[in-house]
Formats: C-alpha cells, structure tokens, sequence
C-alpha cells in the first residue's frame, strides 16, 4: 500500500525558509496529484498547495502565493514544498496526500480528492 513520508519540517524564525518533501518509498509519484495541507491547533485542515498529476497544473493558497513553491523530481520520486518569508501564521503540522482524479492537468486542494496521506511534519515559526 502506498504510504507518504514526509520530511522537513522544522523551527525557523519569521522570513526563513523551509523546504518540506514528500516520498513515496517503493512506489512512484508519477502521474499522481500530489496535495499539501496544513492544520494548525484549534483549526480545520486547510489546503496549502497542489501539483497535478501530469505536474502542469498548480494551485496555491491565496495566503501563500508568491512564498511558496511546490515541486515534483520524478528521479528522486519526491514531491516538494519550498516555503520562503514564512509567517507565525504558517505554522502547523503540515500533511501531504496522494490522489488519481480523471483530470491530468488540474488539480484542486480538496481532501476528498486525495487517497492516501502521510504523517504530517511540524512547521514552527518563532522568534
């Protein structure tokens, strides 16, 4: 069965950087949407970023445009988040999760579109 480790996660102060990943090991992320969600105390889960599955189609959390970076490295078999000028309001244990929709190119940040999920990685930003 497919299981997500994700990796990365951290304490950085405010503006610093942090690149999360999510592997796959034994299967390949190829041709899989691939989500990254995040969940802070006393918040619902919320959708940060996805990449589709042809990994032509990419979404962001209106918050997080133009900081964060998602990306796929199908020889490493590895999906990343590169999170710069990273905020207190970004903390939080941050999820990725793997999803087949019928639509190559597009994908949405909607947990139901996702089968399977890692662990979650915890993302601290403090002073």
């Amino acid at each position: 069965q497919l299981q997500l480790v994700e990796s990365g996660g951290g304490l950085v102060q405010p503006g610093g950087s942090l690149r999360l990943s999510c592997a796959a090991p034994g299967f390949t992320l190829a041709n899989t949407a691939i989500g990254w969600f995040r969940q802070a105390p006393g918040k619902e889960r919320e959708g940060v970023s996805c990449i589709s599955r042809s990994g032509a189609g990419k979404n962001y959390l209106d918050s997080v445009k133009g900081r964060f970076t998602i990306s796929g490295d199908n020889a490493k078999n590895t999906v990343y988040l590169q999170m710069n000028s990273l905020k207190p309001e970004d903390a939080a244990v941050y999820y990725c999760a793997a999803g087949w929709p019928a639509v190559q190119d597009m994908c949405v940040m909607i947990e139901t579109e996702y089968d399977n999920w890692g662990q979650g990685t915890q993302v601290t930003v403090s002073s």
